[in-house]
């Protein structure tokens, strides 16, 4: 047996919204995982604002990193190689990681990794069910992304097959709980009060599943607009608006069209595995529809459990792992953030390495060697 210590280690960082997340790991092998958020800051709000977002972060990092140090029992320097996620995110809060992350890397002399986010959200079930099969069907939905992807490699080949034409699932949850005044973040208040609630107490609309509609593609825009419409209807007549039947129902309809979508693009594609991942993935009704439709079809699902579903630096230390195991190309110095980077790009290599081309984990040419005697021990 290969011992554990040939693996790679690598420390992954992660800062697109709201979450300062900093994960180790070894391998496949979950170290540590530190999350300072912000949420409470941006509640007031009723959604997340980008400056706060970046000012949480700046001042959360060193912390965070100190304390994921800590938990893993490793120092810095034994680290192979540092992640960040470089997109897609809120340009300010990316940009308070990756500046992090090229300092870290430059100044203990190790490779830096520029990866996608929505890549990290699939890879970081790697470290709860062991390695991706290939290929690896996999549904993301979160606050700012509803998405089927269709991988082959997760470090160099994620095809979209289909997305959110207007708000995202998770968007959806916290328009939804705005208008209800359930508060915000609205995903988890509205999975607790749907629990109690009818789900077939409401027809509320399935946007897209129409003979003609795109068959992968989502769209919540419609669907939180009828909900909007029966509150504000029930709240002109004067009659008590049922939160827990609206949540319910609400909810289902938009787990419905999810799993049913997910579940035919296994089916169209000839793959036997579904892994779904991001915030929305912790919500329990959309776990019991997945587990149910996934075993009538005769296809294998993959949830992590909540907490690595959410943002967090374990998922993009994942991500940097297999990048480094798997001697995919460092990222320049000149790495930047990218809002919009696309899904098709798991990780920014830098211009003047090729795949395969750069230094694995032990042993590797450090890329800058910059005197920090006092930095970490």
């Amino acid at each position: 047996m290969a011992d554990s210590r040939d693996e790679p280690l690598v420390l992954g960082i992660e800062t697109s919204c709201d979450e300062t997340g900093v994960g180790i790991v070894r391998g496949t092998t979950l170290l540590a995982d530190a999350v300072a958020s912000s949420v409470d800051e941006h509640a007031r709000f009723g959604g997340v604002v980008p400056e706060v977002a970046s000012r949480a972060h700046l001042e959360a990092m060193v912390p965070t990193i100190d304390r994921a140090l800590k938990e893993a029992g490793v120092s810095a320097r034994d680290l192979d190689g540092i992640a960040v996620t470089a997109g897609p995110g809120l340009a300010g809060a990316l940009l308070v990681g990756v500046s992090a992350a090229k300092a870290y890397a430059y100044a203990l002399g190790k490779p830096l990794y520029g990866v996608n986010h929505l890549a990290s959200h699939i890879c970081v079930d790697q470290l709860e069910h062991g390695a991706l099969p290939e290929p690896t069907m996999a549904l993301l939905v979160s606050g700012g992304h509803s998405s089927l992807l269709l991988s082959t490699d997760i470090t160099s080949d994620v095809r979209p097959l289909g997305a959110t034409i207007d708000d995202a699932a998770g968007e959806a949850f916290d328009k939804v709980a705005r208008v209800l005044n359930l508060g915000f973040p609205g995903g988890p208040v509205i999975d607790r009060y749907a629990r109690e609630g009818d789900p077939d107490a409401i027809a509320f609309p399935r946007g897209l599943t129409g003979p003609r509609d795109a068959a992968y593609d989502f769209s919540f825009s419609g669907l939180k607009t009828a909900v909007a419409r029966w509150i504000e209807a029930k709240r002109a007549a004067g009659e008590e608006v049922p939160v827990r039947d609206v949540s319910a129902s609400f909810q289902e309809a938009v787990v419905d069209v999810l799993t049913r979508k997910a579940v035919r693009a296994c089916k169209d594609e000839g793959v036997d595995h579904l892994m779904i991942g991001g915030g929305v993935a912790a919500n329990s009704r959309l776990r019991a529809l997945a587990q149910e439709r996934c075993e009538a079809a005769g296809i294998r699902l993959r949830v992590p459990r909540p907490k690595l579903c959410t943002d967090n630096g374990a998922m993009v230390a994942a991500l940097g792992a297999e990048m480094v195991a798997r001697n995919r190309a460092a990222s320049d110095w000149d790495l930047s953030a990218d809002s919009s980077l696309p899904v098709t790009d798991p990780h920014v290599p830098g211009r003047g390495h090729d795949h395969g081309t750069h230094h694995g984990h032990h042993g590797h040419d450090h890329v800058h060697e910059v005197s920090k005697e006092n930095l970490y021990s």
